[in-house]
């Protein structure tokens, strides 16, 4: 049998790490939102405006660490990045002042953005070209499983443990799972290891388009920027970010207002998670078939049918119409961008453009926690002005994706 080429090594690697860090830097959050608010006594704006300032640094230091990336490769980036979290992790077993829990969050926003989705892609880019789009799947499958393993997995903590001893039980899991593994098994591009993009024998095989497989120019960042559909896709994806992680965020404490225990919300909330895998396979063969720029209109029509649905109908069957029906249209988000970005702009420059884009996006996840949080206080603490706003951020997204051309 043929030596498994190393990429898929690093594909793997990438699966387990990506699944971890999210499920603890990103989806443990919301389990602790109602612990803190018991615990300290602080509100659910301020608590949440902590994990929108982390959001916000981890979009400012997008174009930094891609040219990190660029420049050094992902092996020291990713290591450091997990070092630097699981000690924060760590410390937030031992926070006890709203100073110092902001404080944590700036820096987990800055390790964030060393160790989530983005930098992956990039290490993935280096080792693949025509099997891209498969080694992509693979990471993003596996990591669409993280809320559905770290929120009941984080609530059971709680519920057992406490919530300083939850915090230092994560920090021991992600730093004894993402610390060697990044270390251990990242390289820094295949031609390092004496080999070729998708461990090819021929540089013809390696040229096809990464996404597509149909040939495409390879846009510089220069002319990117000059043209409307950049700034257009970048609108429609942050308005979809905006209400995407705002419902994602506040899901369990909407479930928990509404009379249901935070064990089961928590256990729906990592039922979204599993959803966005069945989003993503069904996104797969489709993507291939049907008009992308169709594809990402209807998955945000799907997105505001689903909060709107929630709205009309929080009972217990349409909280689970819900959670099937978002989590399969947040799910096939992310690969849907990956795809149509690389088909508008190629391959070549794929990393600061999308660095760039995703600015905008991590802008949107800064403000969406906080901003529902605000709207929830406002109300009187409720939740009933705060869906049909991200309804209608929703249908705006699908507006804007409409308005994108090939140029």
């Amino acid at each position: 049998m043929r030596k498994l080429y190393y990429g898929w090594w690093i594909t793997i690697t990438l699966a387990i790490t990506e699944t971890v860090s999210w499920g603890i830097i990103f989806y443990a959050f919301s389990v602790f939102i109602t612990t803190n608010e018991a615990d300290f006594g602080w509100t659910r704006a301020q608590i949440t405006g902590a994990f929108s300032l982390a959001l916000l640094v981890m979009a400012a230091m997008s174009y930094p660490v891609g040219w990190v990336l660029d420049k050094f490769g992902g092996r020291a980036l990713m290591t450091t990045g997990s070092i630097v979290a699981t000690a924060l992790v760590l410390s937030l077993s031992r926070v006890e002042t709203l100073t110092a829990f902001y404080a944590v969050w700036v820096g987990l926003g800055i390790t964030a953005a060393m160790v989530l989705y983005e930098p992956s892609f990039v290490v993935v880019a280096r080792w693949f070209t025509r099997f891209r789009p498969r080694a992509l799947a693979i990471i993003t499958f596996a990591a669409g499983f993280a809320s559905t393993i770290f929120l009941p997995l984080t609530d059971s903590l709680i519920r057992n443990f406490g919530r300083s001893q939850a915090w230092l039980i994560l920090a021991v899991i992600l730093g004894v799972i993402t610390i060697p593994l990044h270390a251990l098994i990242l390289r820094p591009s295949p031609e390092s290891m004496g080999l070729s993009p998708d461990g090819e024998q021929s540089a013809e095989a390696a040229t096809s388009n990464p996404i597509m497989g149909k040939a495409n120019s390879n846009v510089t960042v220069q002319v990117a920027l000059r043209q409307p559909t950049f700034w257009w896709f970048g609108l429609a994806f942050g308005l979809a970010t905006l209400a995407a992680i705002a419902i994602r965020v506040h899901f369990i404490p909407f479930l928990i207002d509404g009379g249901y225990s935070p064990e089961f919300a928590a256990w729906l909330g990592g039922i979204i998670g599993a959803m966005q895998v069945v989003g993503r396979l069904i996104f797969a063969p489709v993507g291939e078939r049907i008009s992308l720029k169709m594809i990402v209109i209807a998955i945000f029509l799907i997105q505001a049918l689903s909060i709107l649905l929630l709205q009309l109908f929080p009972t217990l069957v349409g909280i689970w119409i819900f959670v099937i029906i978002f989590g399969a249209s947040y799910g096939a988000t992310t690969l849907a961008r990956t795809a149509m970005l690389a088909d508008l702009y190629g391959g070549e420059n794929y990393g600061r453009i999308s660095s760039l884009q995703v600015m905008g996006m991590r802008v949107a996840n800064m403000l969406a926690p906080v901003g529902a949080g605000i709207l929830y206080t406002q109300a009187g603490n409720s939740y009933r002005p705060v869906l049909p706003i991200l309804v209608a951020l929703s249908l705006c997204a699908a507006g804007a994706i409409w308005r994108v051309r090939e140029e």
